[in-house]
């Protein structure tokens, strides 16, 4: 019998725990079964710039911005064609007109008229506003792949930031690990008397500054992973996960090969000649006013009496056509085409002087970008030796505090000085590739890493 009771009281209790899960699930407090669950992506670089490239809004508008420029030039071009019209006209008089018993002029007249207009010529008008157009083509496609560099820098650098501050959260998690480590160490060697009451409290302050700065590198991190999210238009809370890049390569080339490559492939440089020319065209365009315009236009008319524009009583010239050629020349307008030329000089001065300026900023942005890259290159080859003599230094003192021939002052010390290498290092590194990122970038050149 006490088998029996023993057995049921374990069933009992198994049925009751199982009751609790089951509520718990029910309300959503446990997760009930996740074998189903999603697995989160991980993005490496390469897909984390081509999904940023994917869904940046400002690279949709510079699309955008292409096809309208093209629709603008294929406008442009229609003003070389002849254009076509039609007018369909009803009239009437109080009275028909009536020169004795012969009708001049009808009661009702309805009138019908096609015509066409072709410029001949136009003071090169034509000519310069569909070159403009096709400037401002090449223009949008140009900066559409400005468009498209600038994601690319932005999706390294999300990346990387990203990276870091995963290291520098870790980092900041080991170290409230060890410093709580030594405190308990300090706490038992206090309770039997093997070390002073500084000790211990000393550990504590520097435990509860190792939780500040670990609160401070949570939220860091949650920053870094918002970013990212939001670079690649993410729920701002999705799960993030990264490919770690812990490897660099060297940068080898000159400041010199820097300056020259920015000079060969920078866009903006492309951007700049544009504009100078798009001023100089519109300049041509103004001095249209200097010559006549000369249009040849034709007309075909049917008049009747009747809606269907057939003749009739009074109409005394049912159909017709005509064809004129017209030249037209305004020759004084008080000096306003003179004020305008001048206007579009200062214009293409202006584009001089930004170009001009353009060129300074790229040659002080390519040497900025080259120096802090080397800068970051010495700090990790320096940074990367000291490690493992940091680890080993504070493996050292944790031994020679257990045995008694060291204070928790060289403890917590050796600790501090291992927690800021490694923060000095993983900074030179993501520097490094952030450094590089930029220069790449100020040598407008594409390369994904």
């Amino acid at each position: 019998m006490e088998v029996y009771r023993q057995l049921y009281m374990i069933i009992k209790r198994s049925f009751f725990y199982f009751s609790i899960l089951f509520a718990l699930c029910c309300l959503g407090i446990v997760p009930a079964f996740s074998f189903a669950q999603e697995p989160i992506e991980i993005f490496s670089l390469k897909q984390t710039i081509e999904a940023a490239i994917k869904v940046n809004l400002g690279l949709q508008s510079s699309i955008e911005e292409t096809d309208a420029a093209l629709a603008v030039k294929k406008a442009n071009r229609t003003n070389f064609f002849p254009s076509l019209s039609a007018s369909y006209q009803y009239d009437r008089l109080d009275e028909e007109e009536n020169f004795g018993n012969i009708v001049t002029g009808p009661k009702e007249e309805y009138t019908f008229v096609t015509s066409f207009n072709q410029p001949i010529f136009t003071g090169f008008a034509l000519t310069r506003q569909y070159d403009i157009a096709t400037l401002g083509l090449d223009l949008a496609k140009t900066n559409e792949k400005l468009n498209r560099q600038d994601i690319i820098l932005d999706a390294k650098n999300t990346y990387f930031q990203l990276l870091q501050t995963q290291k520098l959260h870790n980092i900041a998690q080991e170290t409230v690990i060890q410093i709580r480590s030594q405190e308990e160490v300090a706490n038992n060697f206090y309770q039997v008397g093997m070390s002073p009451l500084n000790d211990l409290l000393q550990a504590q302050v520097e435990l509860a500054n190792a939780k500040q700065e670990l609160i401070v590198a949570k939220n860091n991190l949650e920053n870094a992973e918002a970013n990212f999210n939001t670079l690649l238009r993410r729920p701002i809370n999705a799960p993030v996960l990264i490919k770690d890049i812990l490897d660099y390569s060297p940068f080898e080339e000159t400041l010199d090969y820097c300056l020259a490559e920015a000079e060969n492939n920078r866009l903006e440089i492309k951007v700049a000649d544009m504009e100078l020319e798009i001023a100089e065209k519109e300049l041509q365009l103004t001095k249209k006013d200097y010559y006549p315009f000369i249009d040849l236009q034709g007309n075909y008319f049917k008049r009747g009496t009747e809606w269907d524009v057939d003749g009739g009583q009074g109409i005394f010239d049912p159909d017709g056509w005509q064809i004129i050629a017209a030249a037209t020349w305004t020759f004084w307008e008080w000096g306003r085409t003179s004020y305008n030329v001048k206007e579009r000089l200062s214009r293409v001065a202006q584009a001089e002087l930004r170009k001009d300026e353009l060129l300074d900023n790229i040659w002080l942005e390519v040497k900025k970008a080259y120096l802090r890259t080397i800068e970051a290159e010495k700090a990790i080859i320096t940074v990367e030796k000291a490690i493992e003599q940091a680890k080993e230094n504070f493996r050292i003192n944790q031994e020679r505090y257990k045995e008694q021939v060291a204070t928790s002052t060289d403890v917590l010390d050796a600790q501090t000085l291992l927690s800021r290498t490694m923060t000095n290092y993983y900074n030179a590194l993501y520097a490094f590739k952030l450094a590089k990122a930029a220069l790449y970038r100020a040598m407008g050149q594409e390369i994904i890493e």
